[in-house]
């Protein structure tokens, strides 16, 4: 589907759930107030803790006296319900909470006039249907990439090529059993990964989109999932613990982020990645602004900052993304270079099925589709049944 079509289907979404796209709020920049309230997924606001060769927030707070707060989510739901709380300046916004956040009212239109680096960010990106609705922007593109498939390359000496190694019950190249040593992502929105894996498994079940599920579809869906609760260990939504899980609990196989795969390579461990043949799920993350921020002059100095090619650059290689801004990938300005674009997925936009919220109506027609309240309650029901 073009960009134009899906930028159409979401509005569709939101004159469904009666959002309306209000006028931009801000019509210049003036003073900073001095703080900033951030929700984030984590390793994404960096101020050299973790690692002090990665940090892009004490700059800022220098340049800008915009003293950065940060509130790490591991969840979209997460996310969502931290925004509706309040409180908060912008988040970082993945494409299966953004159009819930402009439904619900919870961010305000970005003046793009106001955010000088506009011109640099991805085409590709520019008016993506997770923040543009009717020609108004409600967010900056931040970083995206693919959930990838992480494996222990003990026990997979070459790459797996399909996700059945965490889907379907099986001995893995060491002899032994999958059961107890894979993981799955505790989201809702996992559901699309499972239908992506029917997608090419069970062509006959008509799936054009993971997103998009009429019945049949996602009940199949929901069937894949409980069977694949047999070979659970865990379900997973913190990044660290995820990690310790392969360093000491076994675990040898699941979907997960870049983030993780570069630390745990960096510590030494066994670790690689890959997208599998049925392709991947995704991010494209936006920093979208509350609608009720408080510090809203420092909110679009952070934004501007954020597409600063240095950010951009250094960001994609601690987290494993992809930059916003493609000219970070080659013009030196930070530690990311073209082949680490590449490695990240910069050439698997296609490919990538990128995170949305699911609706009742869809391509299939007026309610055909299951909406995303059903998929929160039924994917619930499938992890309690362990």
């Amino acid at each position: 589907m073009t960009i134009a079509a899906r930028a159409a289907s979401a509005i569709a979404i939101l004159s469904m759930l009666g959002a309306t796209a209000a006028q931009a709020q801000m019509t210049e920049v003036g003073e900073g107030e001095g703080a900033l309230s951030i929700v984030a997924w984590a390793g994404y606001i960096e101020r050299g803790e973790t690692d002090p060769a990665y940090d892009w927030v004490t700059s800022f707070e220098e340049a800008t006296g915009c003293m950065v707060n940060v509130k790490t989510a591991n969840t979209s739901d997460e996310m969502v319900a931290l925004m509706n709380e309040g409180g908060f300046d912008l988040v970082t916004a993945s494409g299966d909470a953004s159009l819930r956040l402009i439904a619900g009212e919870r961010v305000q239109p970005v003046n793009i006039d106001l955010v000088p680096s506009w011109s640099k960010v991805d085409d590709r990106l520019k008016d993506a249907p997770w923040h543009t609705v009717d020609g108004v922007h409600y967010g900056v593109p931040y970083q995206w990439g693919p959930n990838v498939l992480m494996y222990s390359t003990e026990v997979f000496p070459e790459a797996p090529t399909s996700w059945n190694v965490v889907f379907e019950p099986m001995d893995l190249p060491d002899g032994q059993p999958n059961a107890g040593r894979v993981q799955a992502y505790d989201g809702p929105i996992y559901v699309a990964d499972a239908a992506m894996y029917l997608m090419h498994h069970q062509p006959e079940l008509g799936i054009t989109s993971p997103y998009e599920l009429n019945e049949d579809q996602y009940n199949a869906a929901l069937e894949l999932l409980r069977g694949q609760r047999e070979l659970v260990s865990r379900y997973w939504h913190d990044a660290f613990i995820q990690m310790d899980d392969f360093k000491n609990e076994g675990v040898v196989a699941s979907g997960s982020w870049p983030f993780m795969v570069n630390l745990l390579k960096a510590e030494g461990a066994p670790i690689a990645s890959t997208i599998p043949e049925e392709g991947a799920t995704g991010w494209a993350d936006t920093l979208m602004l509350h609608v009720d921020a408080e510090h809203p002059n420092c909110a679009y100095k952070f934004m501007e900052h954020s597409l600063s090619s240095n950010l951009q650059s250094d960001l994609s290689v601690w987290f494993g993304s992809v930059p916003a801004v493609p000219a970070a990938c080659t013009d030196g300005s930070g530690m990311q270079t073209q082949e680490g674009c590449h490695a990240n997925g910069l050439d698997d936009f296609d490919r990538i099925q990128f995170w949305r919220t699911p609706v009742a109506d869809c391509s299939q027609g007026e309610d055909a589709c299951v909406p995303y309240y059903r998929w929160v309650s039924d994917y619930i029901g499938v992890i309690g049944g362990r």
